[in-house]
């Protein structure tokens, strides 16, 4: 059977996410999470689809009506009340593939980045969905422990990945490419030796580190100053991603992504902002913005390789709070999966 992972730029129905609640960690931060969560609605369902797992302990007429008054377009938004833990759709939701040419959405096994945290709701979140007619196309189950955040691939068999993230998931490398290969259609591997940054709990999730942005590009976080505890492991990666070559033997269109300043929470523990966690929809790169100086060099840097799609940012400062961004926030369904 062939397969193959589709990249984040293909054509979506939607964008999956699942909503903050007061049983949750957001509790502290709830009002201004829901106010997050309801921005990214309103602007996504302008011109496409999202699915939003919401907890049996919110109704779903109240979350409706508060998209309603921030003028979310209700048509293009579905809810579905499904048991959660949190808010994380990146790492616990479905991976849109091609299996001999059908869709296909995979189902792995999400046990919050190797059991730190409890995760028995969110690991059933798809498959809950899918008995509500959430998904048009199969929902394959899979037994492995993988999250979407750790992955990236360029639609061509490529997948970038981090060798730290790796080694916390499989016994070696040769098990994590056969794995790769076979679920997901990989052909090429491109390994990072990076480690997390400080504040990830995600060990090394690719996707606070390297993206890619189509299929010759890679937009990553690049560190200018020498006193930053970063700035050794993120100079390495910048160099090793200069010897990264595409499918065809060319190099990357590499795209540095400054560092925020330093963002800590109240407890003084610092918080993992990042630029790399921005998504990619059908009409715009969203990027996650911090309040910081460096919001607009990361929007303008990320306007210059965005193609046709706008550029916008929307604030993540609450996100991070707990110790994610935008990307880990969502999770794109391929266009024909879901609506």
């Amino acid at each position: 059977m062939s397969i193959t992972m589709l990249p984040e730029w293909h054509p979506q129905d939607a964008i999956q996410l699942s909503w903050p609640h007061a049983n949750s960690d957001w509790q502290p931060w709830l009002a201004d999470i829901e106010a997050l969560f309801v921005q990214l609605c309103r602007q996504i369902s302008q011109y496409q689809g999202v699915v939003v797992a919401v907890d049996p302990s919110i109704a779903l007429s109240d979350v409706e009506r508060n998209l309603k008054l921030a003028g979310a377009k209700l048509a293009n938004i579905k809810l579905y009340s499904v048991p959660t833990n949190d808010t994380w759709a990146r790492d616990h939701g479905p991976i849109s593939v091609l299996r001999d040419g059908q869709l296909a959405l995979m189902n792995f096994t999400f046990n919050a980045w190797g059991g730190k945290f409890s995760a028995n709701l969110d690991n059933e979140i798809n498959q809950t969905l899918a008995n509500q007619n959430a998904y048009k196309v199969p929902l394959i189950a899979n037994q492995q422990e993988l999250e979407g955040g750790g992955i990236e691939t360029d639609g061509l068999g490529t997948l970038l990945c981090t060798s730290y993230w790796r080694d916390q998931r499989f016994k070696n490398t040769e098990q994590a490419e056969a794995f790769f290969s076979q679920a997901l259609g990989m052909r090429r591997f491109l390994w990072l030796t990076s480690k997390n940054l400080a504040g990830d709990d995600t060990d090394a999730h690719i996707d606070t580190l390297a993206r890619f942005v189509n299929e010759s590009t890679i937009a990553y976080v690049h560190c200018h100053n020498p006193d930053d505890p970063h700035y050794a492991m993120l100079s390495n990666m910048a160099e090793q991603l200069t010897r990264f070559k595409t499918p065809t033997g060319e190099p990357y269109q590499l795209v540095p992504l400054p560092m925020p300043e330093v963002i800590v929470s109240d407890e003084g523990d610092p918080l993992p902002a990042t630029y790399a966690n921005f998504l990619i929809t059908n009409e715009e790169i969203i990027v996650p913005l911090y309040g910081d100086p460096n919001d607009d060099t990361a929007l303008a840097s990320l306007a210059a390789v965005a193609g046709h799609r706008r550029v916008t940012g929307i604030n993540c400062r609450t996100a991070i709070e707990q110790y994610g961004s935008l990307h880990c926030l969502t999770m794109q369904l391929t266009k024909g999966a879901c609506l």
